[in-house]
């Protein structure tokens, strides 16, 4: 593992690293509702905590889950956001008891439970289900979305180096400035916020109905998290689900979700786009990692990041969620390919078809006072069909650092 000595170059690859990671962290709070410096602080002291759980071992940082976007934004419209974050904890322990079953029987067990052929179309309809949002956001003004999403475009498919690494936030400022231009910004957040501040912490609440609903949820980042241990390992040249295990990379990334949902943060996920810096830069010291974290545990107490951030038009939101979602979409049929999926067998037809449907067409089951529905209910379906069905579907290939993470 590559080390850095000179603490000033620490300390600029540090910054440098969170920039990558910034535009996605800070783009799921502004899109559920959540202060942006809640979730650069939850999402700065999580990376310490998996750091600290790993013994410093696996050069990652841990950012905002879009996975959980759609379901937050449901389980708040229902139950208030004390009782989502609840739920969001709840989806932490969920991580803890995955930790131990595979330090009990082995990563292969996860894997079989949560084959391609299930969470493949499970994240289709993570970036699906959103899709209509991402118009409603963007028809407010389609001048400032497209602007947006032509310079995220341009910046994926023509970009090199690290910029290529950072669309999101290439987008969001490119619109930001456009929106400046048009004078579509109103700045009174920015210039009524205090330059140092406390993030707006929220408090959860236990509510038995935003846990079930929110559980099922849990299947595609945890598999998503296999992968980026594979990935990052192969970048840094060494075997993470080995040493320190993976059984300790899943409980350092439950306990910061566990703990974000605490404080009114939303969960916690591997940053792909952190990899792929660390495969450019070949730069594998853990500390440049845990100094991406400080930073963003100090950037969190400025108020004026904040404020700065609340000011950014819907639709510049909307332009970069048109092609965000998208992409997740096809993170899901790549997983698809990739793992050989035969979609000639009526069991993964039916999988993959009762998935899909469930999830895009708003399906839900009630149980007494419980519901399921979305994203969660699809998870449920392709696990249950997956396991009644007879033969077998193929499994999930590692993901890359180039994919969009979820």
């Amino acid at each position: 593992m590559q080390t850095i000595e000179n603490p000033a170059k620490r300390l600029l690859l540090g910054v440098q690293f969170l920039f990558v990671a910034f535009g996605a962290t800070v783009l799921v709070p502004l899109l559920v509702g959540i202060d942006p410096s809640v979730a650069l602080c939850t999402a700065g002291v999580g990376t310490l905590i998996f750091h600290w759980i790993t013994g410093g071992k696996v050069p990652v940082f841990l950012g905002s889950s879009f996975a959980f976007i759609a379901p937050i934004i449901a389980s708040t419209e229902m139950y208030g956001l004390p009782g989502t974050l609840g739920g969001l904890m709840a989806v932490g322990l969920v991580y803890a008891v995955s930790s131990a079953l595979i330090k009990w029987r082995g990563p292969a067990t996860i894997v079989r439970l949560f084959p391609s052929v299930v969470v493949g179309p499970v994240i289709m309809v993570i970036g699906l289900s959103l899709s209509s949002v991402a118009v409603d956001m963007a028809k407010g003004n389609w001048t400032l979305a497209i602007v947006v999403l032509a310079a995220a475009i341009i910046t994926v498919v023509f970009a090199k180096g690290m910029l290529r690494l950072i669309p999101i936030l290439v987008g969001l400022v490119c619109g930001y400035i456009a929106a400046a231009v048009l004078g579509e910004i109103d700045y009174s957040a920015m210039r009524d916020a205090a330059w140092i501040a406390l993030p707006e912490f929220t408090y959860p609440v236990w509510n038995p109905k935003a846990i079930l609903f929110l559980l099922p949820v849990a299947v595609a980042p945890m598999i998503e998290h296999v992968g980026d241990m594979y990935a990052i390992g192969g970048v840094a040249h060494r075997d993470f689900v080995k040493d320190p295990g993976l059984h300790r990379t899943l409980m350092g990334d439950g306990v910061a979700t566990f703990l974000a949902g605490m404080f009114g943060g939303p969960p916690n996920t591997t940053y792909s786009e952190v990899t792929g810096a660390i495969s450019l830069t070949k730069v594998t010291d853990t500390r440049v990692l845990r100094i991406s974290a400080a930073t963003a545990i100090a950037f969190s107490f400025v108020g004026k990041i904040s404020g700065a951030l609340r000011t950014i038009p819907t639709p510049v939101l909307g332009g970069i969620m048109l092609l965000l979602f998208g992409m997740i979409a096809c993170v899901g049929i790549k997983i698809l390919i990739d793992s050989h999926t035969d979609l000639n067998q009526t069991r993964n037809q039916v999988i993959v078809s009762l998935v899909l449907a469930t999830g895009i067409g708003g399906a839900s089951l009630s149980l007494h006072q419980f519901t399921l529905s979305g994203i969660g209910l699809a998870s449920v379906v392709g696990v249950f069909l997956n396991l009644v069905l007879p033969g077998r579907s193929g499994q999930v290939e590692v993901t890359d650092e180039d994919d969009i993470l979820i």
